[in-house]
This record gives C-alpha cells, structure tokens and sequence, in this order.
C-alpha cells in the first residue's frame, strides 16, 4: 500500500539560528596519518561544515601528520577533498581562509625527533595564532601504531600540557578481542586519562541514530510499549552490496563480527534497548549503555550464522567472491556475513529475541532497526477479510539509518468498499523531506563533541571491554570449528539459507529491505 506521508510545517522546525551555538575553545586539531583517505573524505569536509555553520573559532589550525613528503600540496589535496566529498563548490565563503589554516608536519610514528618537532610547531601556533595550548590528537592509523603514537605524546609532554588540554581520538577498532582491548586499553590509560580519551564510532554521529533516543523518550505514545509485553522481536540490520573494496589484508584480520556487528550494531543495539538516562550526560547515557550490554546472555553458539560471498551479480553487474579479491586467501575461512539471536535479560526485554544481521555483497545497501510488535486478538478480522489482504500483518516501527534516512510506522486499515478488509499502511518520515538534504558526514557532530570534551557519543573502555566479553567466546568458537563450506551465499542475495533458518525456527523471518 501506498505510504502516509508526515508533513511537518515550517513554523514546526527549528531553525539553526534558534539554536545554542557551542563554540568550543581556540586549539589545533592534529591528525596523525593525514595522508589517509579519512581525512580528504570525511574530516576536513566536517571539520569546513562547521566553519561555515560558525562553529569553530577564529583562533584554530589543523596540522595533519603522515610519513609522505607532502609539505604545500598537503593543504592544495585537502581543498580539492573539500569540494569533491564535502559537497562544497569552489569559491564557497570561508573555503580559501578555512584551507589557510590547515599545515602539514612530515614524521615517522617511531621518530622521536619529529615529535620534538611536533611540539615545537604547535608551540609556535600558541605564539602567533592564539590557539592557547589546546590540542586534539586524531588517531586516523592502522591500530598497529596507536599505543607508539599515544607513548610518545606522553614522553613529549603533550598529553599533560601545562597549559590548555589535550584529548586523543582513536578510530576503531578497539583491539580484535577481549584481551587485546585490555591491553590497548590499559596502554592509552597509562598516559591519558579516561576523560582525555574519544574512541570514535562513526555511527554515532549519524543523526538517525542520536533519533532513536528522542523518538524514544520525546514521545509518549511510545516508550510505554517498548517493552516485553507489546514486542514480539527486534532485528538490526547493516548490509552492504559492495565488496571489501581493496582492503584484502584488514578485512582477512577482521571478518564482519569485529568489522560491523562488536561496534556499530552494538551501539544501535544499546539505543534501542537502554533504560532512560537520568540525563544525557556522557555518563549517565554510558551507564544505561553497558547496563545493556552487560544484560545479554552468552550466546550460544547455534544462535550465530557465518557466511561468505561467492561470485554473483549486484546491481545488474557481475561480481567476483571475496576468495577471489585482491590479497585475499584462496582458501580464506573470513566470514563477510554473520547473523546472530540475542537475549536481553532484564526486566524490560525478559523474552524477546533480537537478531543482527550484517553482510557484504547483499542485494542493497541498507542500515534498519526494525520493531515487530505482538499480535492482538484478531479473529474477528480475520474471518471478514477478503481479496490481497488475507491475514493481518503485525505493526512494524522501522527506523532507516541509511541510506534513506527516516522513520516508518506500519499499521492496519480498512480498504474502502462494503467488506471489512484490512489491509497494512505505512505512516512515513524521511529526513530529507521533512528537514531537506545535508552534506554532513557524520564526523560534524563528533569532532565538535570531542572539542568541547563532551564524550556522550563516544565509546568508553567499560563498554568496549563489556562488547568484546560477549563476541570474544564466539570468534573462539569459530576459530577451533572445523573448515565451512564457503563460499554459501552469491554476490547480490540476502546471505547463507542459515540465516533464514535461524528465523523460520522461531517462526519468524527476516523483513524485507
């Protein structure tokens, strides 16, 4: 049936200049391993979105880190990133001012002299542009190199400066077990703080996501049936229909529990499950976070689904299986999909079934979080009902993260006509209509939190370690099972018939994307 469009009017919005403005200190963002495509497609476009949106301060720099001789061209490459991935035209207001303010200090990780180095250039900004001692450290390398780098900042004296702060940013992922995040954990925690520390999960910056908490609570009619009694099960879903895209070494390490499920679905997870906070303070929404994590059961381990793609056709174009991408094991046992049943065991969740799922080379792109809620008595309906609509269909919130960002609520109607036929309909949000399109990243949000030190939507070691207790006996389990028959699904499907069946046994299936 056709969807219900909301419409929301234009004295209903919220205007940016109605908005409090939180400008954060002068300082200098350094970002280590700048030569990276993170930075020309993500940061420096956000770090430009909130230049233009008035957001950064007059006194700030951004000095980018790599090994590469690029000296000039470093802030030329940044421009053209700018325009290209950040959906800015050249000539915009504040484009040629913003790039002045960017530079570039060659150095290897390990060199202690470019560090030295580091220090003093930075010192010189103090000096001449007033950024006052204020430092955040972007750690956009490969993990290898994030307990070397953090070491030797603190062996310089610059994660306790005398003057101004320090705060360190740290992409994921964070270790690729429970023991290795212990230690890496344990490393950065010897020369930061835990309140300097910012381990970033992109995710949280999307603006659907942070649109689960106000759905949630904002809303009345809601939150009293997020619960047991009206929720018959909940499935997560993150697919993807491109491949590894040239990233044979990483992802033979990873595989798609460490890569998609311990981190980003988790965190979808916890937004969805949580207590309300007492406050959206950073720890107080951690705590509700964790408090979920720490809930679920040990998952057993005929409740997980392994896949890998094979060849196929995705988008009416053919696509080769992952044994056969570049640098990839021709024998490789990496899954690329991966499904899993959870249990929450608390008060509010006490029997209701959530199921991940999460994939490369599926039919479409798509991030959801669906709610199917229980059945009423229908008996009555259903002996009237007639024509296409012969059973009625349970409601459904779902809630798009991407790529079609919004919100839709499905609920039964009664087609027009003598018989009392009952057909579903949609109610629909989508962002783009409501509020218009953005070139935001993502990154906006988060960088700007890490500047003013606000760490509500960055992981804390507590729940990172809490994750990795639940994932780490699985990957084991996987680890010492015997060879799969891989590859089990083909480029272009929704993944191995395991993972339907892990569903059908229940009685359920998976919601069509």
């Amino acid at each position: 049936m056709a969807a219900a469009a909301i419409n929301i009017a234009p004295e209903d919005v919220v205007q940016a200049s109605q908005q409090n403005e939180r400008v954060p200190e002068p300082g200098v963002v350094v970002i280590f391993g700048a030569s990276g495509d993170l930075t020309k497609r993500k940061l420096l476009p956000a770090l430009f979105h909130l230049e233009q949106a008035g957001l950064l301060p007059e006194q700030f720099r951004v000095v980018g880190v790599a090994r590469r001789d690029l000296g000039a061209e470093f802030a030329k490459d940044m421009k053209r990133g700018i325009i290209e991935f950040g959906g800015v035209k050249d000539g915009a207001n504040k484009l040629d001012r913003f790039v002045g303010k960017v530079g570039y200090h060659q150095m290897n990780f390990d060199d202690d002299e470019g560090y030295a180095q580091l220090k003093a250039l930075l010192e010189g900004y103090d000096r001449d542009y007033g950024t006052r001692g204020n430092r955040l450290f972007y750690l956009a390398v490969a993990p290898e190199y994030f307990a070397d780098i953090i070491h030797r900042l603190g062996n310089h004296g610059m994660a306790h400066p005398e003057i101004g702060t320090a705060r360190v940013i740290i992409e994921k992922p964070f270790g690729h077990d429970l023991e290795s995040a212990r230690a890496l954990n344990d490393d950065v925690n010897k020369v930061f703080d835990e309140q300097q520390i910012f381990r970033i999960d992109h995710y949280l910056g999307k603006e659907t996501v942070q649109n689960i908490l106000v759905f949630r609570f904002a809303n009345g009619i809601f939150e009293p049936v997020w619960n047991r009694n009206y929720i018959d099960h909940v499935q997560i879903t993150a697919a993807e229909s491109i491949g590894i895209e040239g990233r044979g070494p990483f992802y033979e390490k990873a595989g798609a529990l460490r890569d998609v499920v311990q981190n980003h679905m988790m965190e979808l997870l916890s937004f969805v499950c949580m207590e309300p906070p007492v406050s959206f303070h950073a720890d107080a929404v951690r705590y509700e976070k964790v408090k979920v994590w720490r809930a679920i059961k040990p998952i057993d381990i005929r409740d997980t689904v392994r896949g890998q793609y094979g060849p196929g056709v995705v988008d009416g174009v053919e696509a080769s299986g992952y044994r056969e991408e570049d640098r990839v094991n021709p024998d490789s046992q990496t899954e690329t999909f991966t499904a899993l049943k959870l249990e929450i065991e608390n008060w509010r969740w006490a029997g209701v079934p959530i199921y991940l799922r999460a994939g490369k080379r599926l039919h479409k792109r798509a991030t959801e979080i669906m709610i199917e809620f229980k059945q009423p008595p229908t008996l009555l309906f259903n002996r009237a009902n007639r024509g296409a609509c012969k059973d009625i269909q349970p409601n459904l919130i779902t809630m798009r993260i991407q790529p079609d960002e919004g919100i839709s609520l499905r609920f039964g109607a009664k087609v027009p006509g003598p018989d009392m036929t009952v057909c579903p309909v949609n109610m629909d949000f989508n962002y783009a209509t409501a509020f218009g399109t953005s070139s935001a990243n993502g990154y906006e949000r988060l960088l700007l939190d890490a500047m003013l030190g606000d760490a509500t939507l960055f992981a804390h070691r507590d729940g990172v370690e809490a994750t990795w207790s639940l994932y780490t006996p699985v990957l084991e389990a996987w680890a010492n099972s015997k060879p799969l028959a891989f590859p089990n699904y083909a480029s272009g499907s929704w993944g191995p018939k395991e993972a339907t069946d892990l569903l059908l046994r229940d009685g359920r299936q998976w919601k069509k994307l």
